[in-house]
């Protein structure tokens, strides 16, 4: 390495480390856009380069590659007509695997190193990738930064650390030395490398691609393999930004840029089945649908594979000191992206007979109003809800809400369009709120987007037996509950640990369900069908490398 990246980094990977371990607040990231964290020209640069990568080749040369349109559309209403460099999942396979032996050979600390420089230099380039988020998944631009940028980056590095965690743990060498009773010692030299299990391959989503995408390509970049990105074909920008300044530094570094591929496709072809099941890919890393994590586990078996799936996410409503207040909280977690979000809550089980609040009984007529109303007041200035609610990323979300409505269930908080006041032809909703009765088919389901249910129970219980089940069968990835009653919250701890699902308590303040913080939230848990994995534990990094010994007499 001609650079030493791994020292230059050095005292941000011992804190990255230290605040994995205390799981305490930590970011070396600025959430917020202002000049004050990134300068007062940085705004304005990231806007001009993502305007100057509109209509034209996107710039990044790969050996052996031809051009392709890459199809992408703003959900707020124009086409980018970019075109991106391609190679077949056959070459880039070879083209990976030659770039292997290279950064096989560079050891745990350049590969670390090189990490740590990548996600620097993305952190510069915070706004253009905003900007890039913003116009392939529909996030709002606030969101698209933080969630697009600084976060995303903040999850990339505690990969980083995780996996610096697991290889320093083994010794590069040492003398063994075994007694012999009366005789001399037996004496030997022993060396331990850590070596990677070759190429790995990141499938991108469409909403998230730099947040899901970053666990896995940096776990797998700093534990040696090399990595090709296969984006979503509507979402290409944002992983092909990353993969163009992560080919920079690798080149700057002394190593071959292929070491980090891109392999853009068109929607519908078989580039993403080609790539997962090659002999060659050992490591598989997916954000999308069940069907498709599913297929993956089962046909990917030569290969690793971490899947965060589908899952149906539940709210326990028992009891309340402030209905308006827990209202609101539900009202944002539902509006915020549409509920585009693996996290976002779904299912919100309420007692009929009511619940208890301190102002008194409220009825489930009451609590549903309650909810609904928040909506209605979230959504009601429609120029700031247009930043809050982010347009519909695809075609078939929108399809999504009119399949709901056409269920047939009361309807308490109605879906309309929103005009967003500097993108005409944005496709923006509000979320649809339903009635349903516990039991009905199609509450088993993830409604992904702007769709959710209050759903009658018999009671307190019933409503836990059915997010425990629920989550036993369907997945979750979050589980939210509120109630004043102990030993109901003791209930509700059971039940999530019993189902593997992460809990959120009371939550009415300016922490929401669908929010996860690097370094002390486990996002998912690998331990129900949402998910096969958890963003970030040990389990996570440690199957992406091997050691091999060699050891002789001295």
């Amino acid at each position: 390495m001609t650079v030493d990246f791994f020292e230059r980094h050095r005292e941000l990977l011992d804190r990255a480390v230290r605040a994995s371990a205390t799981r305490e607040y930590w970011s070396p990231y600025p959430e917020s856009p202002s000049p004050r964290n990134y300068g007062e020209t940085a705004g304005e640069a990231g806007r001009a380069a993502f305007e100057a990568l509109r209509g034209g080749d996107f710039p990044m040369q790969v050996a052996g590659a031809d051009r392709m349109a890459g199809g992408e559309r703003s959900p707020f209403g124009f086409d980018l007509h970019i075109t991106y460099p391609r190679l077949s999942p056959q070459a880039a396979v070879a083209a990976s695997a030659r770039a292997l032996a290279g950064w096989r050979r560079a050891g745990p600390r350049a590969w670390v190193g090189v990490s740590l420089e990548i996600l620097q230099r993305l952190n510069r380039a915070s706004f253009e990738i905003a900007h890039a988020v913003q116009h392939t998944t529909g996030q709002g631009y606030l969101m698209a930064f933080q969630a697009g940028g600084p976060h995303a980056q903040d999850r990339g590095l505690e990969a980083v650390a995780y996996a610096w965690q697991e290889m320093a743990r083994i010794p590069e060498q040492i003398v063994w030395e075994k007694p012999q009773g009366k005789q001399d010692p037996v004496r030997m030299e022993k060396h331990y490398t850590v070596v990677p299990r070759g190429v790995a391959l990141v499938i991108g989503c469409s909403t998230f691609p730099t947040w899901n995408g970053y666990p896995g390509l940096f776990a797998s970049l700093a534990t040696g393999n090399t990595v090709i990105v296969k984006p979503h074909p509507t979402a290409i920008l944002p992983l092909a930004i990353t993969v163009r300044i992560a080919r920079e530094v690798l080149g700057e570094a002394g190593y071959d840029p292929d070491v980090v591929l891109l392999v853009p496709h068109a929607a519908g072809d078989e580039t993403a089945q080609a790539l997962a099941t090659h002999p060659q890919v050992k490591i598989v890393d997916f954000t999308g649908s069940k069907a498709n994590g599913e297929w993956l586990e089962q046909h990917a078996r030569q290969a690793q594979v971490y899947t965060e799936k589908s899952g149906v996410n539940t709210v326990i409503v028992d009891s309340v000191d402030d209905l308006k207040a827990a209202a609101r909280n539900l009202a944002f977690s539902l509006t915020l992206y549409s509920g585009q979000m693996c996290t976002a809550p779904q299912n919100i089980y309420v007692p009929r007979d009511g619940i208890r609040t301190a102002q008194g009984h409220a009825s489930f007529d009451e609590v549903a109003d309650a909810i609904a109303a928040a909506l209605q007041a979230m959504t009601a200035d429609e120029a700031k809800a247009a930043d809050l609610l982010g347009g519909i990323q695809s075609e078939a979300t929108l399809a999504r809400i009119e399949e709901a409505r056409g269920l047939g269930m009361p309807e308490l908080a109605q879906s309309r369009a929103i005009t967003h006041p500097q993108f005409d032809g944005a496709r923006i909703r509000t979320p649809l709120l339903l009635r349903a009765q516990a039991g009905h088919p199609a509450i088993a389901r993830e409604w992904f987007g702007p769709v959710a249910f209050v759903v009658e129970t018999d009671s307190t219980a019933h409503s836990i037996g059915l997010a425990r089940d629920s989550a036993h069968e369907n997945g979750a990835l979050t589980l939210s509950a509120y109630t004043t009653d102990a030993q109901v919250a003791r209930a509700v701890r059971d039940a999530a640990e019993d189902a593997g699902v992460s809990l959120s308590l009371n939550l009415t303040g300016g922490i929401f369900v669908n929010q996860s913080a690097a370094f002390s939230d486990f996002h998912g848990t690998g331990a129900n069908p949402a998910a096969n994995a958890s963003l970030c534990d040990s389990a996570y990094v440690a199957n992406r490398f091997r050691v091999v010994q060699a050891r002789w007499h001295i």
